[in-house]
């Protein structure tokens, strides 16, 4: 309670996110590659022992804090300070841990294989997503509601459609994660400047052993490529390019999230309400929209800063600067941790959605009437109306119902003038069954049936296994 506490780690990121970016994952995974390296120098025939490699393995995960932090105060290098206490727990194998490496050997090729872990996390809440708002877009399909443009009345869609278009924001998002995850390479074995000087030097000038090495290195570490060159890091465009991606979610939960305050605040759709949760610490009978408003909040942190690597990746000199480390310490993790914190809120609110028809069906009915003017016109013109002054008639009748609305409160009467009007040839009865709400949504049902049946469902039916079933909200 007395030190700044982050809210990324105590209100919004799930556990297994929080573990993913864990000092324990980062520097376990340090000595994962310090093994792998080793092992593989062995197999190549240089002076390890399988004893020593033993050592290592025995304590890779039970690691010596307090002697790396007393050593970092000293020494002010974090990868050396950890070669240290490593060292200190193997003995035997002390002369050859990180042998030829720089320390981007470990901590990029770590930063890697940890952002990827946390984009699998990402990948399954995102589709745990899409699992949801197909079940809606499904269920409420054939609902009419109102379509907005501008946030202004316009034609009829239906409750199931709108979905969709959040579900499809979504499914581009998959998308683009599959584009990325195929583009991702690790570092490799490169040494100093990149230029494997080092690891030439330990095989006596034999460039076959050490392409062999990197190969092993790689096959320990479970990839088939590295980039091909490096300077000191790898490309910090891949930072850049991670971020896009989870700036491009970030905007999908963003669009959703304001759609939904809109909605909730016209009383047509209502995210989850817990039974003792309170909406307003004054106004008790509040119902606020706090889980979208929390979405468009971090969405909007994130979006704002996938701009960072962007930055870093632009100011690299030459083989490496050091001017990306603090940034990159702070801007990815959190980043993944924000993303991970809007995507369980999502997963709340999309299999919790609460739908009104009964307010949704009486703001069609007060703005159907204008809406449907175009099909009675064409409908009257057919009877053997005169188009040009029927259309003349439906704007003056259409502004004295605007007005009648609009400043004495009263119900739309634009149907009764027109039925009134003998011009137009048409009854109330016929004029109330061309005002069924069905007749104006146009394919949006069929779109949905579509849309779903040859997009969503295929790619859910081939991910069962990874939704997340149960995702809890800190606060």
């Amino acid at each position: 309670m007395e030190i700044y506490q982050n809210p990324l780690a105590a209100r919004y990121a799930s556990k297994e996110m929080l573990e993913n970016f864990s000092d324990n994952k980062k520097f376990r995974t340090w000595r994962k590659l310090w093994i792998a390296l080793a092992e593989a120098q062995m197999e190549m025939g240089l002076n390890i022992t399988r004893e020593q490699i033993d050592e290592m393995k025995a304590s890779r995960d039970c690691i010596n804090y307090d002697v790396a932090r007393h050593r970092e105060r000293e020494v002010f290098h974090d990868v050396m300070a950890h070669v240290y206490a490593y060292g200190q727990q193997c003995p035997k194998a002390k002369p050859i841990i990180h042998l030829g490496a720089t320390s981007c050997y470990v901590t990029d090729n770590t930063d890697i294989l940890i952002m990827m872990d946390g984009l699998r996390i990402i990948r399954n809440k995102l589709l745990t997503c899409m699992y949801h708002l197909s079940v809606f877009a499904e269920k409420y399909k054939d609902l009419p509601t109102l379509g907005f443009t501008h946030f202004q009345p316009a034609q009829l869609t239906t409750v199931g459609k709108r979905a969709c278009l959040w579900l499809q924001d979504l499914m581009l998002d998959l998308e683009e994660w599959e584009h990325v995850w195929s583009s991702i390479r690790i570092r490799g074995v490169k040494g100093t400047t990149g230029t494997q000087a080092s690891f030439l030097t330990l095989f006596d000038g034999d460039q076959q052993k050490v392409i062999e090495l990197e190969k092993k290195v790689l096959e320990k570490l479970g990839f088939q490529q590295a980039y091909p060159v490096t300077g000191q890091t790898y490309p910090r465009k891949l930072d850049s390019r991670i971020l896009n991606l989870l700036g491009s979610i970030a905007q999908s939960a963003y669009k959703f999230s304001n759609d939904l305050r809109l909605l909730q605040s016209l009383k047509e759709l209502e995210e989850p309400f817990g039974e003792k949760q309170i909406g307003s610490s004054a106004m008790a009978y509040k119902r606020n929209p706090m889980k979208a408003e929390r979405i468009s909040s971090l969405a909007r942190f994130v979006i704002i800063n996938a701009l960072n690597p962007a930055i870093t990746a632009s100011t690299q000199w030459l083989e490496r600067t050091l001017d990306d480390s603090a940034n990159r310490r702070l801007v990815i993790p959190q980043c993944f941790l924000a993303v991970d914190g809007i995507l369980n809120i999502y997963i709340n609110i999309a299999s919790g959605l609460v739908v009104y028809p009964k307010i949704i069906e009486q703001r069609i009915k007060q703005e159907l009437p204008f809406m449907a003017t175009e099909y009675i016109l064409m409908e009257a013109v057919k009877r053997g109306g005169d188009r040009q002054e029927l259309h003349e008639k439906i704007r003056l009748y259409s502004m004295a119902a605007a007005k009648r609305v609009k400043e004495c409160g009263e119900e739309n009467n634009l149907l009764e003038l027109i039925a009134q009007d003998p011009a137009f040839r048409l009854s109330e009865d016929e004029l109330d069954n061309i005002m069924e709400p069905g007749n104006f949504t146009g394919r949006a049902p069929n779109q949905v049936e579509e849309f779903l049946s040859e997009y969503i469902k295929p790619i859910l039916n081939n991910n069962m296994d990874s939704l997340v079933y149960n995702v809890e909200l800190n606060a």
